[in-house]
């Protein structure tokens, strides 16, 4: 991550001084006519905002946590989402008042959206997981036509070997678990370790980086890709492994239909299923730490209020555990 920022802000109350006038002034002051409502939006990392126009549609007002990403990065979040806007592939992307995509505001920066409508999308569906593959698979073909330059790259130190390090160094497990959650992310780090070996060198594309069912909203028209904010550099398997859930047998026939769709427009190179329980593993872990380090915004205590408690811990150390038995064995196969 980059801790560029146009100002400081207290890491104790990032939101502190984003009152609603706040956000009204800020939507205001890049063109949309606001007549005085919002809606928060449901976000932790960053503060998302409904706001209401006099005359004219809504729009989502994004602010994005300070001292996360420096304007370069986000930049070229926004430049992935316009190009495969343009590609016709169904992104939400910023919009561009005054010629620009981000803006500051009291020191917030800050994007504006056109409101996107939909429902969650019914991953238990074969037809749906076939839809989403064919799509996912455009936004590669465009993802592998370039690279990023401040964008990072999904990798083992990043988000297994660094997030456990933090946690460790800060503290955050209870001493009588210490032990046992210490020696459990150790092996499930080797078991990834070992999952990229027998992968192999995949291709980097261009990714969304956090396609999950709550960054996709569905229409009749099929999904509309939204929260661009994770985008990375990494194997395509990144975008297709959230899509699946289940027991082996449920994994494997929904796995062949999201690649009857993806592979419409892209081949996936076999050895990146491999990779399915390990980056299942790293994202465990990096959640764990995510939580821990964003604890100190309000937003966090009152949304995951069973963070950090020892039941929490317990299962975390027995789902690892569940983890390294699954790397273990072989990959999914269609």
């Amino acid at each position: 991550m980059d801790n560029s920022s146009p100002r400081a802000a207290s890491p104790l109350a990032p939101y502190g001084s984003l009152t609603p006038d706040v956000v009204l002034d800020a939507v205001d002051g890049v063109g949309f006519r606001t007549d005085g409502r919002l809606q928060a939006l449901n976000s932790y990392e960053n503060r998302v905002y409904l706001v209401y126009g006099e005359d004219v549609p809504p729009v989502v007002a994004k602010f994005y946590r300070p001292q996360r990403w420096s304007d370069d990065a986000i930049r070229e979040e926004h430049a992935f989402t316009q190009e495969l806007a343009a590609a016709e592939i169904p992104v939400v992307a910023p919009l561009a008042p005054a010629g620009d995509t981000l803006h500051v505001h009291a020191g917030f920066r800050f994007a504006v959206y056109p409101k996107q409508g939909g429902r969650a999308p019914e991953f238990d569906r074969l037809d749906t997981l076939e839809w989403m593959g064919r799509f996912i698979a455009r936004i590669h073909v465009a993802g592998g036509a370039r690279s990023f330059v401040h964008r990072p790259a999904l990798d083992v130190e990043t988000f297994g070997a660094v997030p456990r390090a933090w946690l460790l160094a800060h503290a955050a497990i209870p001493g009588d678990l210490l032990a046992a959650w210490s020696a459990v992310t150790e092996l499930a780090l080797d078991g990834v370790r070992h999952c990229f070996a027998r992968a192999g060198v995949p291709k980097q594309l261009r990714l969304h980086g956090d396609c999950h069912a709550g960054n996709v909203l569905w229409t009749d028209d099929g999904p509309h890709f939204v929260d661009f904010d994770d985008t990375r550099s990494g194997p395509a398997i990144q975008d297709l492994w959230m899509l699946l859930s289940g027991d082996r047998a449920e994994m494997t026939q929904q796995l062949a239909a999201v690649l009857r769709g993806y592979e419409d427009f892209r081949e996936l190179d076999p050895r990146e299923l491999h990779l399915v329980e390990a980056l299942r593993t790293l994202r465990l872990i990096h959640y764990s730490a995510w939580l821990a380090q964003r604890w100190a915004d309000p937003a966090f205590p009152a949304a995951f209020p069973w963070f950090g408690t020892p039941r929490y811990w317990q299962d975390r150390i027995l789902e690892l555990r569940e983890q390294v038995a699954l790397m273990d064995e072989p990959p999914l196969a269609v």
